[in-house]
């Protein structure tokens, strides 16, 4: 069996950008999975149906990119079942669910059952929207990108908060993550040929919260 390499991509897709993601993992046969907002699939439902024709997962992200802690239980499954409406007409049906910023909170755990959703996270953070060098995203993912069964979290959309102008810096650093992996002999896969791991998130209060119930 190969060991396998898991690349997401959340907050897409973008028109530009995710079709040159797409072109450039048909070029070295990697496939990915795409956690995908249904406003941004209204816009381009074509790149969709593109990624799947190729083989890549598409995982829902949401309607919009809300976080979790600021709304309830109906706003989030309301804004769930529209994205996944908007997948479905393109008979696209996810079993796997991402939230924004990777913050769940007792409803969205609610919702994921309802919906039978499987809440996905990442062992790597790129922290790609940022806007730093592919080199330097490269160094910051270090060998753990290359450990059998990573799960690296990319953008190939600006989601809320980014600090750069395009995800170009995306594009380069995973041409040069799948570089590497072909050299230690791993596989690039969607989530879906193989287990996930429990979400981190990216939003630092809510990670000190989380912290701070654990040690209380």
């Amino acid at each position: 069996m190969r060991d396998l390499l898991h690349l997401t991509f959340d907050d897409g897709p973008q028109p530009r950008w995710t079709g040159r993601l797409l072109d450039a993992l048909a070029l070295t046969g990697a496939r990915a999975t795409f956690f995908v907002l249904g406003e941004r699939v209204a816009a381009a439902p074509q790149l969709v149906q593109r990624a799947v024709a190729q083989g890549h997962e598409i995982g829902l992200h949401g309607e919009r990119h809300l976080r979790h802690s600021e709304h309830g239980t109906d706003a989030i499954e309301a804004d769930a079942r529209r994205a996944l409406q908007r997948l479905e007409r393109l008979g696209v049906l996810p079993t796997r669910w991402r939230a924004p910023w990777g913050i769940e909170t007792a409803a969205t755990h609610t919702v994921a059952a309802r919906l039978g959703l499987e809440l996905t996270g990442w062992t790597v953070d790129s922290h790609d929207w940022r806007g730093d060098g592919a080199a330097e995203m490269l160094e910051r993912c270090g060998a753990a990108a290359l450990e059998p069964g990573a799960v690296v979290l990319l953008h190939d959309g600006l989601g809320p908060g980014a600090r750069r102008s395009d995800p170009g810096g995306t594009l380069e650093l995973t041409a040069r993550l799948l570089a590497r992996a072909r050299a230690a002999g791993l596989a690039a896969v969607p989530l879906a040929e193989a287990g996930a791991p429990r979400p981190e998130t990216d939003d630092p209060q809510a990670a000190a919260g989380v912290q701070g119930r654990a040690a209380a």
